[in-house]
């Protein structure tokens, strides 16, 4: 069964838009910093290989905490495509890759929407599908969520076309979104849903609500 997802966020976070920055559009939510202390380059330009393992770890566990296997889950990813530019479209790497029941794509659901930040020559692909926690190759995923600006493997692609993937938890009414290796975003409709982040990572909690 397919879920639309404007209808499903109007229902549940009325007023919110599937973009980065949920934390700003939303009163209940928490954010993460990822890495802090760590610089991203050793002093020899390297990449400093120790804090991107820190960063996996911190974004992997706070995904488990919110997601248990028994949790419907839509996993939401919006393209950023140039409307010249549509009949080189690149094919989306998100969902033929990580997911591993290969039968679920079959429910693959795409609508197009348009771009929220003034540019009419930009709109989004936003492509979603309902599964759960043991149908995804979530740790790749996340990981490769999290390598968006470096040279680290897994990754979903280049420059201005890497997708933003949201994990919504239908069952909790909670979304999840790691915006690069510097952070993550997690809002919820209830405070007492996200409590336990606040009271085990509360080290971790940049701003919290």
């Amino acid at each position: 069964m397919t879920i639309d997802v404007e209808q499903y966020v109007n229902k549940a976070f009325p007023g919110l838009t599937l973009t980065p920055s949920l934390y700003q559009q939303w009163d209940i939510g928490i954010h993460v910093e990822f890495g802090a202390g760590f610089y991203q380059f050793k002093d020899n330009g390297g990449l400093n290989l120790a804090r991107f393992h820190y960063v996996y770890h911190q974004a992997l566990t706070i995904f488990n905490e919110i997601f248990s296997y028994s949790d419907e889950i839509l996993l939401v990813t919006n393209v950023y495509q140039y409307k010249p530019a549509e009949s080189k479209k690149k094919r989306i790497k998100v969902y033929n890759r990580y997911i591993k029941n290969k039968e679920l794509k079959y429910h693959l659901k795409q609508q197009t929407r348009p771009y929220v930040f003034d540019d009419d020559d930009v709109y989004i692909s936003q492509f979603s599908l309902k599964c759960h926690k043991q149908d995804i190759h979530y740790v790749s995923l996340i990981k490769a969520a999290c390598n968006e600006d470096f040279r680290l493997k897994p990754k979903f692609g280049t420059g201005y076309n890497y997708p933003d993937v949201f994990f919504i938890n239908l069952t909790k009414n909670v979304i999840f979104f790691i915006y690069d290796d510097r952070g993550c975003e997690v809002i919820a409709t209830n405070q007492e849903t996200i409590k336990s982040l606040d009271l085990k990572f509360r080290n971790w909690i940049d701003n919290r609500k």
